[in-house]
């Protein structure tokens, strides 16, 4: 990875500490909400694993076509926290509130074209060539998604607004209750309770009650900022939803599409990778998909450095604080980086007894346990890239780290691994074949995309030349 310049750390280190204490009360809440938002896919993936190989086998495709879907949306819509953010920094509270209403029609207008594609879900069927038995399974999943599509991306927009302004620890308290609600709720629905009268619905009871769960969220999401008075600044109620501004629209989809082409990318270059490993059989997808969860777990705590870094920086940037929010960009970098080396390393050493925690079959296990091999240099990778990446949108710069992230993770990861997994110039080594191949690619994708975005940073956050 690019060095973080010495000067950005103190003489002593104080002004490092002093930062860390601005990020982390606003990171751990996004941390454990995540890790809530991150236990909804790992119920389900627990329960429809102990219910059958194949339900898990359709789960990680419908997975993989539910969240390439909705985070491409998300990341557009997310454009409002940075924008919003600013907006605070300045003391521009009512242009921050209608911010939050212009992302709502967005919302609903993504949500519309999101729906039509659950629907119709035959290129991820085909992309992942399953049977017929499985192309039901994913269909009946698919559909009780296309009914908590509407309400993930509203909450989107709680989520991000309540970001820009400081105020995690609500979002977090609702995707906790979401995550209490959704527990039995799915083991209900997966498994059936003949007492009650409920059927067993398998993978489709896992998507009904998300969407359960999630428009819960939602209703919840409106009421508290309906009440409580920290939202009355904001103006955000009086004259109903905002009628849609050209220019405010605009400006969301002008940081927001490279947003969500960026993430999509991101996202795609594993679900992609679900649906080409599932071509393999069951078992690989099925233990690629414990990796998954088990990464993505991990993920949570960069995942919230980012979002903390990202809610100060783009303050400081709107309070007129450059230097400050540079500052604070390098040091959001320095932390996610000591904690995800020491992270990685305690993963790589307990793979087994993790694993274990996810399935009880000996066959599926190891399927997943060689994935975990790249965990330290992938986890590393990972978070310097995410961070990065959200400093970079912080100061509304999206469009360079799209085509960074396109050519890492698609070009060497997701192709580099069809190309290693599939053997498909001769040659590649056994070790390399299969779900191992992909992996290994991806762990090189990353951290070409660490290096890229945080020599992005070096370049276009300089101060500029005293005069």
């Amino acid at each position: 990875m690019s060095s973080i310049p010495a000067s950005t750390t103190g003489s002593r280190g104080e002004n490092f500490w002093t930062d860390v204490r601005r990020i982390a009360p606003l990171a751990w809440p996004v941390v454990i909400g995540q890790i809530a938002v991150l236990a909804f896919s790992t119920i389900d993936t627990v329960l429809v694993s102990r219910h059958s190989p194949d339900d898990l086998a359709a789960f990680a495709v419908g997975a993989a076509a539910y969240v390439t879907i909705f985070v491409g949306f998300m990341g557009i819509v997310l454009a409002v926290s940075p924008i919003a953010g600013q907006l605070f920094g300045a003391q521009r509270l009512e242009a921050a509130g209608d911010e939050a209403h212009q992302a709502v029609w967005l919302a609903l207008a993504l949500s519309v074209l999101g729906c039509l594609l659950l629907l119709f879900p035959q290129p991820f069927l085909w992309a992942a060539k399953a049977s017929p038995q499985m192309a039901d399974r994913v269909r009946g999943y698919l559909q009780a998604l296309t009914f908590a599509l509407p309400a993930s991306m509203l909450f989107t927009v709680f989520r991000g607004f309540n970001t820009a302004v400081s105020r995690p620890k609500a979002v977090m308290a609702l995707q906790i209750g979401g995550l209490v609600l959704k527990l039995p709720l799915s083991a209900a629905l997966v498994f059936g309770v003949p007492a009650l009268g409920v059927p067993e619905l398998g993978v489709t009871g896992a998507g009904i009650a998300t969407a359960v769960a999630m428009w819960a969220q939602v209703l919840l999401a409106a009421l508290l900022m309906r009440r409580d008075p920290f939202y009355d600044q904001f103006k955000l109620w009086g004259r109903g939803l905002h009628e849609p501004n050209r220019k405010a629209l605009w400006g969301l989809l002008r940081l927001g599409v490279p947003m969500g082409m960026a993430i999509l990318v991101e996202v795609t270059g594993f679900s992609v990778m679900a649906l080409l490993i599932s071509r393999i059989g069951t078992l690989p997808v099925a233990g690629h998909q414990i990796a998954v969860n088990i990464v993505s777990l991990m993920f949570m705590l960069p995942l919230g450095l980012a979002n903390a870094t990202a809610t100060l920086v783009a303050q400081r940037i709107g309070a007129g604080d450059l230097a400050d929010a540079r500052k604070l960009g390098w040091h959001g970098m320095l932390l996610g980086a000591m904690i995800a080396a020491a992270l990685g390393s305690l993963m790589y050493l307990t793979r087994e007894q993790v694993i274990s925690l996810y399935t009880t079959d000996a066959a599926v296990a190891a399927a997943a346990l060689p994935l975990l091999a790249w965990v330290v240099v992938f986890h590393l990778a990972d978070a310097l890239q995410t961070i990065a990446a959200f400093v970079l949108r912080a100061w509304r710069i999206a469009t360079l780290p799209m085509f960074i992230y396109a050519g890492t993770l698609w070009g060497m990861g997701l192709f580099g691994g069809y190309t290693l997994g599939f053997d498909l110039f001769g040659g590649t080594p056994e070790v390399l074949q299969g779900a191992r191949g992909f992996w290994a690619a991806s762990t090189a994708g990353l951290v070409v995309a660490g290096i890229a975005l945080t020599a992005l940073m070096q370049l276009r956050l300089r101060p500029p030349p005293a005069r």
